[in-house]
């Protein structure tokens, strides 16, 4: 038998995909799954953090909680959703002080306060230590940004900067005197509103948010578009930290760049007959490469063209 840490999420989401019944609406595979109401569509996900793999050094409970809603806030963004609610079950160890709860649920509210939402209930269980949360959100009758849209000649484009929170993690584990203006590794900014004016563009082809970091985005892309990338080393947004950090630690520009995950802009392509559209909306972007006939990402670096790699964090 094979174990799920040999399999890997990846080929698991699609395993599970093929035992359940094909819903009504958008399902698995995207950011977000789309539920038809007569109504209107309803626009949900669900996202996990754990104590174990998402409480860095010198995070607070409230960060974490934080984190929890803005982890799903940023897939509903992905698709061109305004946030509307949150449900939250947590499993808590035992033994934590129950104000350190109502830490991680202030800050889960002041993240859903912050993107037009509200907290409308949930669960809590003893467990080790670990939040699920359900976002819902509504389109308004615009269409959702799906990963699957991409085509040979899109525009391959991303929102804001790439390799702070990796930058503010490797510092903190290396103990590191650096101090960054912001901290996009504990209290990350969903790009909503972006999201939301991107969809209403009608020039965006495919998008999504970069969780897991900028090389598995763009594989999710090129697996659901069925298409390839050239994305171009030297056209990175490079965030702060990331050359101080990668001279200090040895860790590469491209690994804080491409492989890390934690930070949550959001990776798009774009009909380049429609670029006017995007600039219309005042959106702050920068152009990363584009969309080819291939099946996978490459990344294009000092004149080397090589297959990104998968994930490392």
């Amino acid at each position: 038998m094979v174990s799920l840490r040999e399999m890997g999420e990846r080929e698991l989401i699609r395993n599970i995909r093929s035992i359940i019944r094909p819903p009504p609406g958008l399902g698995p595979g995207d950011d977000s799954a789309i539920i038809p109401l007569a109504g209107g569509d309803i626009v949900a996900c669900i996202d996990s953090v754990t104590f174990e793999r998402h409480f860095p050094k010198g995070m607070r409970y409230e960060e974490f909680g934080w984190t929890a809603a803005a982890v799903n806030i940023s897939d509903l963004a992905a698709m061109g959703a305004e946030p509307i609610g949150l449900l939250a079950a947590l499993t808590m160890p035992p033994d934590l002080e129950a104000d350190s709860l109502y830490s991680i649920m202030a800050g889960m509210d002041n993240c859903a306060e912050s993107f037009g939402a509200y907290i409308y209930g949930g669960d809590t269980k003893f467990g080790s230590g670990a939040v699920s949360c359900t976002a819902i959100g509504t389109l308004n009758g615009r269409s959702p940004m799906l990963r699957s849209g991409a085509r040979p000649g899109d525009i391959i484009a991303v929102t804001g900067a790439l390799g702070s929170a990796a930058a503010e993690f490797f510092a903190k584990e290396n103990n590191l005197d650096y101090a960054p203006p912001f901290s996009s590794l504990k209290i990350p900014i969903p790009r909503v509103a972006e999201g939301i004016s991107m969809s209403a563009s009608g020039a965006v082809t495919s998008c999504i948010d970069l969780s897991d970091g900028l090389a598995e985005g763009a594989k999710s892309i090129c697996s659901a578009s069925r298409v390839g990338m050239d994305i171009f080393m030297r056209f990175l947004p490079e965030g702060h930290g990331v050359d101080e950090v990668s001279s200090e630690t040895g860790i590469s520009k491209e690994d804080l760049m491409l492989y890390w995950g934690g930070e949550y802009e959001l990776l798009f392509t774009f009909d380049k007959g429609k670029k006017d559209a995007l600039y219309d909306i005042d959106l702050e972007f920068s152009i990363i490469g584009k969309v080819t006939n291939e099946d996978v990402p490459y990344i294009i670096h000092e004149n080397k063209r090589m297959a990104m790699e998968n994930g490392k964090h």
